[in-house]
């Protein structure tokens, strides 16, 4: 492989960089294959052999304070520790604020707008939703311990393998035959509530969404007692029925579910939302306010750059069941799947419907060669195989799997290879600069 770069960029060309890991408990361990761990021992330089068995959840290229990147200054090699006197990336785009290019500068100031993660899923993460930017101040305000930002945070996963997750709410169709055959949810809700969503018809949006919203919230208020004595009831149900028929496919999930999260309410709360199961290189985006949970699988996820997460099932942390209740947009339907368009023969491009960012997927065959344009703004490289040359006006890089780099504004690079290389790339979305 060999990358060639121009850079016509006063900030200077690419900057490798140093990555954090997050080790959160329903991360891949090490020795299950989690691709964070394979890709933080790379970066790292770190021997993690003795760390393995312990979970490799998130692997963040970014500036959010929660896991900073560092530059790494003089063409350091992998294999080369970060030394005491590293200076974070954010510092360093402070201390160089024109790498951002002009726009991106106004309208976000001296930081990068996106996060980008790898994420290694092995088991159900939190029934979750993200606030808008005004909810968001409103929690950092009177829960800074919690919400530790003050901004939203939009995101898109894209599958690296095939990967699941629980999405949006189920259109009313298959709400209602929910309501009528799992009736542990009527024990839950409420008959009164049950009958009240039966009776709407599809033409009235604002009466759906009310009734949702209404059973939803009783449905995740109920009391831990009751919650376990349902689920109790439902497992030994779909247990029974699994030996006469063959349970679906959410069935099975809510029993995987109940495996990895005893008594937890969320379980029952799958039943209300989207079963999505993308295949590697399609994309799923989740907005502000919407319901949310990734279940297994290992992706690539770009997001504005925020840790702000409102929970309310399938996890030991802290819930705020009545913030998520009350924050969500109660929208129906399938999300939209994302399968990307191409920008060349060998980049296909993901882009969402958010300002912050945007996520290019390069895989380069032996012998081929291809060019990243130049852009008005910042870009984080993440090479996930292969290894050779980047290059720009000025200098070359030798560069190999498990390497971040940073590339400023106005940086246009041409990549070519001999042997497969696997590459991606976030950055600004380029609606925000009116180009495609």
């Amino acid at each position: 492989m060999e990358i060639e770069l121009k850079n016509n960029h006063q900030g200077g060309g690419l900057k490798r960089l140093k990555c954090s890991v997050q080790n959160y408990d329903w991360g891949k361990k090490g020795t299950e294959g989690s691709e964070v761990a394979r890709l933080y021992e790379l970066n790292s330089g770190s021997d993690i052999e003795l760390e393995k068995k312990k979970p490799f959840a998130e692997f963040w290229m970014g500036t959010h304070g929660s896991g900073p990147s560092f530059v790494v200054e003089g063409g350091v090699e992998n294999g080369d520790s970060i030394g005491s006197g590293s200076m974070s990336l954010k510092e360093w785009i402070c201390k160089n604020p024109n790498v951002l290019g002009e726009k991106v500068l106004d309208k976000w100031g001296c930081d990068l707008p996106f996060l980008f993660k790898v994420l290694s899923v092995a088991k159900a993460l939190s029934i979750q939703a993200h606030p808008d930017k005004e909810l968001a101040k409103v929690l950092n305000k009177l829960h800074p311990n919690l919400y530790k930002d003050d901004n939203h945070k939009p995101e898109m996963a894209l599958a690296v393998t095939e990967f699941e997750a629980l999405c949006s709410f189920i259109s009313l169709e298959e709400l209602k035959s929910v309501l009528r055959d799992v009736p542990e949810i009527v024990e839950l809700v409420g008959s009164a509530e049950v009958i009240k969503l039966l009776q709407i018809n599809d033409g009235h949006e604002e009466k759906v969404k009310s009734g949702l919203r209404s059973a939803f919230t009783q449905l995740m208020s109920a009391s831990k007692e009751m919650t376990a004595e349902v689920i109790s009831n439902l497992k030994g149900r779909l247990y029974t029925e699994s030996k006469i028929r063959q349970l679906t496919g959410k069935e099975q999930l809510v029993l995987q579910l109940e495996k990895q999260y005893p008594a937890d309410i969320g379980v029952v709360s799958a039943f209300f939302l989207n079963y999505v199961k993308l295949n590697p290189g399609e994309a799923l985006y989740i907005g502000a306010n919407e319901p949310h949970a990734y279940l297994y699988g290992e992706c690539i996820e770009c997001m504005a750059t925020s840790d702000n997460v409102v929970r309310a099932g399938l996890t030991p942390k802290n819930l705020d069941i009545q913030a998520l209740c009350s924050m969500l947009t109660y929208k129906q339907g399938f999300p939209e799947i994302l399968k990307g368009f191409p920008l060349s023969p060998y980049i296909t491009r993901y882009l969402p419907p958010f300002d912050e960012f945007e996520v290019d997927r390069c895989i380069l065959p032996r012998g081929a060669a291809t060019v990243f344009p130049a852009i008005p703004g910042p870009s984080i490289f993440l090479l996930t195989a292969g290894e050779g040359k980047m290059c720009t006006e000025s200098s070359k890089d030798v560069v190999m799997e498990g390497d971040v780099l940073f590339a400023p504004a106005n940086t246009e690079i041409s990549v070519s290879t001999t042997s497969e290389l696997h590459l991606y790339r976030a950055g600004v979305n380029s609606r925000f600069f009116q180009i495609l």
